[in-house]
């Protein structure tokens, strides 16, 4: 292992979203709940499917397998097509989480990411205690369970997330990364498919300490370029940098609250001190946006947003909390009781010479700011 001093090591969380699709038809179906869902294909297509609940996986279903091949496993199980819009909404709103924390987030996919919180927004020392905070927001927000892998390199904290799922949270540190890949097992090293399991087998190769003994030389003989693979990742080498893949789109704060609300007087209360926290957070990025979003959960789970775009850029507290106020006249809170609230500043400028200035776009041709409003169910 490569004794690095403290300071250089580094803080990598792997969040992955337990039966992500599934858990989701679960939580919107509650009739569902505690049964076998399988959501793809349907049993007599070619489909496949895209994710199995843990009941599911009990009778040997799994992901990227026939759909017909998954009935014959267990016919009793609930085939679902799958609602890419509902998953899509769900997994930016986990992000959002994601970026309370830190800038340095990777997408995987809708379901998992990367997360680098040597140097984190919250300034907190733990990274196990992150990402504990972190799977507590996502239950909170989403009633979603999530597992998190915390470690010093990417290849570690991925494979943590797999080790005490469902609910997980693993840490594989510095001091116990050597002992660790020495007893794992072969198959549960990330990125060994079952071929190369089978000729690692072959080869006398049935965990880590087996690996070990391989030379480089010999792996790429073996295994080609993969073989350089193999030898680092054994020995804890992992150097790949978490890279987001794409530029921040939004910057917003949201609540779930421990009961319904329905007092108006309150609720604009309380988007004040939000509007306060997002405007803080728009400080700390130097960033400025000139779209305002309120989102509303109603009790009934039923959620909208409204939102009103100017042709300015907007980062003042009272100026975001005023706007949100005047958005809320469009819905039915206060009428109707709602669960969570949530202000996002989006099309974002990160130029800080730009608080403030005049685009270059016209108003529309009533000479009025662009606005919109949509309602997602």
């Amino acid at each position: 292992m490569n004794k690095n001093r403290q300071s250089d090591i580094r803080k990598i969380i792997h969040i992955d979203m337990d039966a992500f699709y599934a858990s989701v038809e679960q939580r919107d179906r509650p009739e569902l709940l505690g049964k076998p869902v399988v959501v793809g294909g349907t049993p007599q297509s070619r489909g496949v499917v895209a994710a199995a609940s843990y009941e599911a996986r009990k009778f040997g279903v799994h992901s990227a397998m026939p759909s017909a091949r998954a009935f014959k496993l267990c016919p009793e199980a609930v085939f679902l097509r799958p609602r890419f819009d509902v998953y899509r909404e769900i997994s930016h709103e986990i992000r959002e989480i994601f970026f309370e924390y830190t800038p340095l987030v990777e997408p995987l996919s809708l379901d998992e990411a990367y997360l680098d919180v040597s140097e984190n927004l919250k300034a907190k020392p733990s990274a196990t205690l992150i990402a504990k905070e972190i799977k507590n927001r996502i239950k909170s927000k989403t009633r979603l369970i999530a597992s998190a892998g915390i470690s010093f390199n990417k290849f570690l904290a991925k494979i943590a997330s797999d080790m005490d799922k469902p609910d997980g949270l693993y840490l594989i540190a510095p001091d116990m990364a050597e002992q660790f890949l020495e007893e794992l097992e072969i198959d549960n090293f990330y990125g060994v498919g079952k071929a190369t399991k089978r000729k690692m087998e072959s080869l006398g190769i049935k965990n880590g300490r087996d690996l070990k003994m391989l030379s480089e030389v010999d792996l790429v003989r073996h295994f080609g370029k993969s073989g350089h693979h193999y030898y680092r990742i054994v020995r804890g080498i992992d150097n790949r940098e978490v890279k987001p893949h794409r530029i921040r789109k939004s910057i917003g704060k949201e609540k779930t609250f421990s009961q319904d609300i329905s007092d108006i007087g309150w609720i604009h209360r309380f988007l004040r001190e939000l509007a306060e926290k997002v405007a803080s957070s728009m400080k700390k990025l130097n960033a400025s946006g000139k779209t305002i979003t309120l989102k509303a959960r109603y009790k009934d789970f039923e959620t909208i947003t409204r939102s009103i775009s100017f042709n300015y850029y907007i980062s003042d507290a009272s100026e975001i909390a005023e706007i949100a106020i005047r958005l809320l006249d469009e819905t039915e809170v206060g009428e109707r009781e709602v669960r969570l609230l949530g202000i996002t500043l989006s099309t974002l400028d990160l130029d800080t010479n730009s608080i403030g200035s005049q685009l270059e776009l016209p108003f529309d041709d009533q000479g009025s700011p662009d606005r919109t409003s949509n309602s997602n169910h």
